[in-house]
């Protein structure tokens, strides 16, 4: 069969392509600002359906008016304390202590490294923060820092550390951490493992669902929120989630 000459497409088809496609990609540039700056984020929807939410802080917040944060629809707020062995947030004491004379459920946070030992990390957070009853549990924040993105060090080594920090904080605190990870953190070092941990999850561009099957207790659901009450030189603040009531989260709480 004789197949008839391909017909070449006319002048104004060829327009129209091209303005299609300009349009579309000038669409995704002013999407893509619009998350960039936090006007639009994707995860919004769905982490409106939990009614209780939180911030997480740290010195980057600045000066924090603690009254004027916590009076913009939050049940919680979590605030770096430490890091490693030995390096303290310098604004942890200052807000702790405006913090937790809100009406906030409040925590502390810790910072985990990859290069002290688990004991001492513990020992440093135990010297920082008051083992106060009525506040969050600790949480230790399991994330990749530094060379650790493109080289993760080994489960065995991270593990090494991380069991004698969770025991050490236990013991001190008489309840068990939360686990803070990103989804990366999460399946090499805590999938499968650690099951009397909850598990505050990092899930800034959909909503989690953990590989192990396991459920959440805290979700991150955006890092790039702007709220009033701060003047750091980080312009944005985390917000997240709770899976419960608040008064399910108030029964985590310190005894």
């Amino acid at each position: 069969m004789r197949t008839p000459p391909e017909r070449r497409p006319s002048r104004s088809a060829l327009r129209t392509g091209l303005w299609t496609t300009a349009a579309g990609v000038a669409v995704v540039a002013v999407l893509g600002m619009l998350v960039a700056t936090g006007t639009v984020w994707p995860n919004r929807i769905p982490a409106a359906a939990y009614e209780v939410r939180g911030v997480d802080v740290s010195h980057y917040q600045g000066e924090i008016d603690w009254d004027v944060l916590a009076a913009q629809d939050l049940d919680f707020a979590w605030i770096k304390a430490t890091e490693g062995a030995s390096h303290t947030d310098p604004r942890f004491a200052e807000s702790w202590a405006a913090a937790t004379r809100t009406d906030l459920l409040v925590g502390a946070y810790h910072f985990m490294s990859f290069e002290s030992p688990g004991a001492e990390q513990a020992a440093h957070l135990a010297s920082e923060v008051p083992a106060t009853p009525g506040t969050l549990p600790p949480v230790i924040d399991l994330e990749f820092y530094g060379a650790y993105f493109d080289d993760p060090p080994a489960p065995e080594r991270v593990r090494a550390i991380l069991d004698p920090l969770v025991a050490g904080i236990e013991a001190h605190y008489g309840v068990p951490p939360i686990v803070y990870a990103t989804e990366e953190a999460y399946d090499l070092y805590v999938a499968g493992r650690y099951p009397d941990l909850p598990v505050w999850i990092r899930s800034v561009a959909w909503p989690p669902r953990l590989s192990d099957g396991r459920d959440w207790t805290v979700w991150q659901y955006s890092n790039r929120d702007q709220l009033t009450g701060y003047d750091g030189v980080e312009p944005y603040i985390d917000l997240n989630v709770f899976a419960g009531t608040r008064e399910e989260l108030a029964d985590l709480t310190l005894p």
